[in-house]
């Protein structure tokens, strides 16, 4: 006949077994971009292979959970945008790029996982100002590939920086 210790050691070892084995919950993360690939001139769209990232980019983060997309106002980062608002039933919604300390705070208290849409000389810095880290500086004139997807870790971030499309 087993023993009432007994039995509650072994009931406290399989539950802390089983503790041990389960995935820790998903952890948030804030995703940075900057836009496609544009055309020239003043506020210009996106080039047709611009269009064809930006779907590519809604294709990579369809499932990633997003709660909030963020563009500045320009014509290039909402077109970059709007595949993935589309594909998640999200608004995008319009930031200021002038003032990234202001917004890198309101992004650490906002919950869920969230994408910015930017250019490639604010989108390395608000990576630095979440506490993420840029790495090399965007080349501005052919990199349109990189994709930073910051994890929480407190009130910072560990930085990951991938690279979609061809």
């Amino acid at each position: 006949m087993l023993t009432r210790r007994f039995v509650l050691a072994l009931l406290t070892s399989v539950t802390l077994a089983a503790c041990a084995s389960s995935p820790p919950p998903e952890a948030r993360q804030i995703y940075l971009v900057r836009h496609a690939e544009k055309a020239t001139g003043d506020n210009p769209p996106l080039t047709l292979i611009g269009r064809a990232r930006a779907e590519i980019l809604a294709n990579e983060l369809k499932d990633a959970g997003l709660t909030a997309i963020y563009s500045t106002e320009t014509r290039r980062t909402r077109e970059t945008a709007v595949p993935i608002a589309r594909a998640t039933g999200l608004t995008v919604l319009p930031y200021d790029a002038s003032n990234l300390e202001t917004f890198a705070n309101m992004l650490r208290a906002t919950p869920g996982n969230i994408l910015v849409v930017g250019h490639s000389n604010t989108t390395p810095q608000l990576v630095k100002e979440l506490g993420g880290k840029p790495g090399a500086p965007i080349v501005e004139a052919t990199e349109y590939d990189r994709l930073y997807v910051l994890t929480a870790n407190g009130r910072r971030f560990r930085t990951e920086i991938r690279r979609f499309g061809e």
